[in-house]
């Protein structure tokens, strides 16, 4: 009887001292882990310039974050950046936070640092009770240059003569590599390419005037470095001021029960109550979102001048409708809407083959609302052309097309309302003017001659 009482009380003193010691053993594992806090540096670009802004995300979940320090080290000093300590849970309880973003701040030149080669250094502490309690530490350095000198630019062509919805293109010299450069045009911006010449620090870039931009709009060259220094150069140019003209579009009943039945599947963006209702939102709304979806099918464009020449006009065609006219949209007496004509109406015997105006690299081939079944193509150095309403689509994505291959046949699809071509030239984001782009003169005086005049110009690749 006695020994089974002795064994009672060793097993009742087994289960307490494991109902103690595991708990106790685990938590001081816990309390003594060896997981170093991770640090993750985002830092866009290795260079460092006049003012630069990164964040730096810091976690420990087992201990909690203790202390984090970021500091530069430059010419053979220390300037700490940014540091933050953070609240303990207690003796026994580790940290209270375990993730934090800090956002850091730094300018080389107002703690006296010099251009050169830097190391951003970041030290990161947790609660753990590893280093006699002083935590683990997590140490990342990340090399870096402090560049706080901006990109210098120069115009190396001459005449930039510009009309008002129209093209320029500036030859241009930058002393540094910078990711972005190229003309801004009031608050467009113009990415340049590299010269066809090859030559290093050599750029071009096609630049144009908005049709509601005037003789007071500003252009200058732009680039910003690695640093994100930015510099910027003026350069002459005359821009010449265009009356456009003025149309008016009557809208019938007819029109109306012709043409929305072909925007039945993508249905309004709200209920509406009337065909006319219906009609303003596709002209608004939907017009508005298509001009979207250009821009950013037009964001990128081949490092190659595919085209070479005048770019051709739609053959046998009667010009219907002019660039930038202006329209007023009548229904029933009444004014209803107004709206921009963006590109040329070119009518000619219904369902005609549409040619591709010049060389290039089909980037779209599929609806687009308003404009129905259309073709994009991609000339090169951020030019564009556009052919609208067809009927059918010859062409797919990435099809590389000749000056004259047929891309597909003239229609009424979309917000048309008979057989004709919309074409619309494209530069970067900004429609212009095509009537430009089928003169073989203004494309010797404004482009090849440009080109040939580069130093060390390649006559070949000359358009």
């Amino acid at each position: 009887m006695k020994e089974k009482k002795k064994k009672t009380k060793i097993t009742i003193v087994a289960v307490l001292a494991a109902v103690v010691l595991i708990p106790l053993t685990v938590w001081l594992f816990q309390r003594w882990e060896g997981e170093k806090p991770q640090v993750q540096m985002m830092l866009s670009s290795p260079a460092v310039g006049l003012s630069t802004e990164f964040s730096v995300r810091v976690s420990d979940p087992d201990s909690g974050l203790r202390q984090v320090r970021v500091m530069l080290i430059a010419d053979g000093r220390e300037s700490v950046l940014a540091q933050e300590t953070f609240p303990s849970a207690g003796y026994f309880g580790g940290g209270e936070v375990g993730d934090r973003v800090l956002t850091v701040s730094v300018e080389p030149r107002q703690l006296g640092i010099s251009d050169g080669a830097a190391l951003i250094r970041v030290v990161a502490d947790d609660y753990s009770w590893r280093r006699w309690w002083n935590g683990n530490r997590r140490v990342l350095d990340t090399p870096v240059t402090i560049d706080t000198r901006p990109p210098t630019l120069a115009a190396m062509s001459r005449a930039h003569n510009i009309t008002q919805g129209g093209t320029g293109l500036v030859v241009y010299r930058i002393d540094e590599a910078c990711p972005e450069h190229g003309v801004r045009v009031g608050d467009r911006f113009f990415p340049g390419y590299p010269a066809p010449s090859g030559e290093p620090g050599l750029y071009m870039a096609f630049f144009a005037l908005a049709h509601d931009q005037g003789s007071d709009t500003s252009l200058v060259l732009e680039a910003a470095d690695r640093a994100g220094n930015r510099g910027r150069s003026g350069f002459s140019y005359y821009i010449r001021k265009k009356r456009f003209p003025e149309d008016t579009i009557r809208i019938s009943d007819r029109f109306l029960s012709m043409t929305l039945p072909k925007f039945d599947a993508a249905g309004p963006a709200e209920p509406v109550q009337s065909p006319l209702d219906r009609f303003l939102v596709i002209n608004r709304d939907l017009r508005r979102a298509n001009y979207q979806r250009l821009v950013e099918i037009c964001s990128r464009s081949d490092e190659t001048m595919h085209w070479k020449g005048e770019f051709l006009r739609l053959p046998g065609s009667a010009r219907q409708a002019a660039f930038a006219d202006r329209r007023q949209y009548r229904y029933r007496g009444n004014s209803v809407d107004r709206q921009v004509h963006m590109g040329i109406d070119l009518a000619s015997v219904s369902r005609s083959p549409v040619p591709a105006a010049n060389a290039g690299r089909v980037i779209f081939a599929e609806n687009l609302g308003i404009y129905g079944q259309a073709v994009v193509i991609d000339h090169g150095f951020g030019i564009f052309s556009m052919y609208a309403h067809l009927s059918r689509i010859d062409v797919t994505p990435d099809h590389v097309v000749s000056k004259g291959d047929v891309i597909g046949l003239t229609g009424s699809t979309g917000l048309a309302g008979g057989d004709h071509l919309h074409f619309s030239m494209i530069v970067a984001h900004t429609f212009v003017n095509p009537v430009e782009w089928w003169d073989a003169e203004w494309i010797g005086n404004n482009v090849t001659g440009k080109i040939e005049a580069l130093p060390a110009g390649n006559k070949e690749t000359a358009p």
